[in-house]
């Protein structure tokens, strides 16, 4: 399916990821192939229950020492940007056209809440409303498949 010109009237729906599937690199899980497929579902990196992918549960930025006790996000460090998360950046930004250090960022000027709306608006399916695919750009819920954008709806 070819992607579909965005209206207005598409820029105003959203989709409903909560602000606990944000890991503390910058990653937004509810838009992760792993946690959108239907079989074997990752419940999101900070997820207390349910499967996990084994990426997320021996991940090493998650389970950085460096981390201050009680951050939740990797800006929190003193040694932000590190190297691990700067080489997450990249692949991610080339492979997928999206950066977890903007969204990082972002989310340090604006809050989680600001930036979880704004994230809503920006990987939601014109179709069907759900949430697309950072991965492949797919919409899960009616296999819509979309062109790569960067641009983000409400900044």
């Amino acid at each position: 399916m070819a992607c579909p010109t965005r209206s207005e009237d598409d820029l105003k729906r959203t989709t409903s990821i909560p602000t606990s599937m944000m890991a503390p690199c910058g990653m937004n899980c509810g838009v992760c192939a792993a946690h959108l497929r239907d079989r074997n579902r990752c419940s999101g990196c900070l997820a207390t229950e349910g499967p996990k992918q084994n990426h997320c549960n021996v991940c090493s930025i998650k389970m950085c020492a460096e981390k201050n006790e009680g951050a939740t996000f990797c800006f929190d460090c003193a040694k932000y940007p590190c190297r691990r998360l700067r080489q997450l950046d990249l692949r991610y930004r080339t492979k997928y056209g999206m950066s977890m250090l903007e969204n990082l960022d972002h989310i340090r000027e604006m809050g989680l809440d600001r930036f979880m709306a704004i994230e809503n608006t920006r990987w939601v399916c014109p179709s069907c409303g759900a949430p697309v695919c950072v991965h492949n750009r797919r919409c899960y819920m009616c296999g819509a498949q979309y062109e790569r954008t960067t641009s983000r709806a409400g900044q």
